[in-house]
């Protein structure tokens, strides 16, 4: 990790402890709660709603609750105790998060949410996610023909707790169970994390060393597993998947070591999720014509990652 790097996720850490009056300034202060800034992508969802918060005339402080309810539920607390104007919220847990954002609405605070849904409508004044079936049906498709539709494959799943995992693979499953000559032979829930990709990826390699194909939830997933085949001399002919579009994924495909993303664009709608929000403080609506909003995937491929270099944005 690099010292720019670590000062970014420093700097988006700074959970606040205690009311301060002074982000009260301006039009007022808006919380931005994210999952976990040491995966550049909730880093950059924080990173965006933080400038397009300030652009709009407000002050801003991110945290992360790193998919702690409990920790979300206090830094729920603490954005009502410091009179946020609005919570930006990425939920911990599709179920467990419903009771924080209770909180912040019984306390007459607006919650937006983004990435990640709750199981519950009427809440939150929106929720902007990506369309992950939209996306899960791209990266197969993708995965299919590079697998020639045929081998053995194996599956790295994200949180149980994020709807998006279950969707994502679900996705996948749509799409590849029409392929009679592709054989899942492993599933292992990785957390949408690189070093538990890599330690799941090495246990399926010993359960199953003829493994052809690995299609995964994530990018810090996919390339966890691309670690593990390469340790293991075994990345050369295996086709390994990703979703995200995360920098390290686009250096991965330019290697030629990743086949495939799947660009979710969260700089859009974590931008988005702030405008929104600031149209229902002026207006008590938030513009949009429904709650839940989807936002579709962009497949990046050898073909077009020469397109991508800012993280999570088309260039051109």
């Amino acid at each position: 990790m690099t010292t720019t790097r670590r000062e970014l996720i420093a700097a988006l850490l700074l959970t606040p402890l205690m009311a301060n009056s002074a982000w009260a300034q301006g039009k007022g202060l808006i919380t931005i709660i994210v999952n976990d800034p040491a995966n550049p992508y909730w880093l950059t969802e924080g990173a965006v709603a933080k400038a397009t918060a300030q652009k709009l005339g407000y002050t801003a402080v991110v945290a992360a609750h790193k998919g702690d309810t409990n920790i979300e539920s206090h830094l729920i607390d603490t954005a009502i105790i410091n009179k946020s104007v609005a919570i930006i919220l990425d939920p911990a847990n599709a179920s467990g998060s419903i009771g924080a954002v209770q909180k912040a609405v019984n306390a007459k605070i607006p919650v937006i949410l983004v990435n990640a849904e709750i199981n519950k409508e009427g809440l939150a004044k929106a929720q902007l996610v990506s369309n992950n079936a939209q996306g899960a049906a791209l990266g197969a498709q993708q995965w299919v023909q590079d697998m020639d539709d045929k081998g053995k494959y194996v599956e790295l799943v994200g949180a149980p707790s994020d709807n998006n995992a279950a969707t994502r693979s679900n996705g996948y499953k749509t799409v590849l169970s029409q392929y009679p000559n592709l054989v899942k032979v492993g599933s292992e829930v990785a957390n949408w994390d690189r070093t538990q990709g890599y330690n799941k990826m090495q246990s399926m390699m010993q359960a199953n060393p003829d493994i052809k194909g690995v299609i995964s939830g994530n990018d810090e997933m996919a390339l966890g597993a691309i670690a593990a085949l390469k340790e293991a001399g075994k990345l050369k002919g295996t086709v390994v998947g990703g979703f995200d579009g995360s920098p390290d994924a686009i250096a991965s495909i330019k290697a030629d070591e990743l086949a495939y993303t799947v660009l979710q664009p969260v700089a859009v709608f974590a931008a988005d999720a702030v405008r929104q929000a600031d149209s229902f403080i002026r207006t008590g609506k938030t513009g949009a014509k429904t709650e839940k909003q989807l936002f579709d995937c962009i497949l990046i491929t050898k073909s077009n990652v020469a397109k991508y270099s800012a993280p999570f944005v088309l260039d051109k």
